[in-house]
């Protein structure tokens, strides 16, 4: 009793000391009113001929190789396979190739403006862009992705950044109004940490008329993995079973499989030439335009 006692005491000279402290606090901001995170951030400029992904995300099965119309799996802060450098935590509903296609142009938009802001667009524009049919299903298709990327957790950890940088994909994304009416213009906002991951030159300009060309699926996880690297090293197939995600056990569907995205990466022109090897995968590509 005799220490509650004591301490009933001191309640008004605990209250006078937090009073003092938000005074003093109140004086800081006064003088120096500059939030911690008022510098504006912004993406670098790109041509519109080509859109841009940090490489550790292309290097990686965060958007997998499977098929889109195959049951979506809800992962909870797992390691996403990384090739060779780095690491990514993610925790959200399975994200595949056709959400990468719709991250791509959303990247593309948000490039013109500072990384924050909300970025709009028809949903008639949006699926133009990316080459989808212009119809209602595609529209849906569309909010399932952008919804999708709203809920999720996303870390990424590599050497070159020194830290780990996390952040939602989409932290806002509204495509109704109060009264439930579809909003001529979607409205999406992007993560402003999102620009240290495109620091340096680590990213990578994909020609977007190849991308659209070809099948989604592994010939688009290919195409922005080779994308990647200048002069593409030889790799094995396994290795491009982990990255893009596959999950056939078949060594030969596999090789099947792979082969198939080869022949669709030469005939949109961005690969001269292919070979297996024994279980390694020998590819050279066209020359930069």
């Amino acid at each position: 009793m005799k220490k509650l006692d004591e301490l009933i005491a001191r309640v008004p000279e605990l209250r006078a000391k937090a009073r003092q402290r938000e005074s003093e606090l109140q004086a800081k901001l006064e003088k120096d009113p500059t939030p911690v995170f008022s510098e504006v951030v912004q993406l670098p400029l790109w041509p519109d001929a080509v859109r841009r992904l940090p490489n550790e995300l292309l290097r990686s099965a965060l958007f997998n190789a499977r098929n889109r119309n195959q049951p979506r799996a809800y992962l909870k802060k797992i390691d996403v396979a990384v090739l060779f450098e780095g690491r990514i935590t993610y925790q959200g509903e399975e994200l595949r190739q056709d959400d990468e296609t719709v991250w791509l142009q959303l990247i593309h938009l948000a490039r013109e403006q500072p990384l924050g802001h909300v970025v709009e667009f028809t949903p008639h524009s949006f699926c133009k862009a990316i080459g989808w049919t212009i119809c209602k299903g595609s529209y849906d298709r569309l909010r399932e992705c952008l919804y999708r990327m709203q809920s999720t957790a996303l870390a990424v950890y590599s050497n070159r950044l020194k830290r780990g940088v996390s952040l939602s994909m989409l932290p806002a994304f509204e495509w109704q109004d109060e009264h439930k009416q579809t909003l001529k213009n979607y409205r999406v906002q992007v993560a402003p940490q999102l620009v240290e991951l495109f620091g340096d030159v680590h990213y990578t300009q994909l020609e977007w008329t190849q991308r659209l060309a070809l099948p989604v699926g592994i010939s688009t996880w290919l195409h922005g993995y080779y994308a990647s690297h200048r002069e593409p090293f030889p790799i094995k197939l396994s290795t491009i079973k982990k990255g893009a995600g596959i999950t056939t056990e078949r060594p030969a569907k596999l090789r099947e499989l792979v082969e198939k995205a080869l022949i669709e990466l030469v005939n949109v022109g961005f690969l001269k030439s292919w070979e297996f090897v024994g279980e390694l995968v020998h590819v050279k590509r066209m020359p930069s335009r």
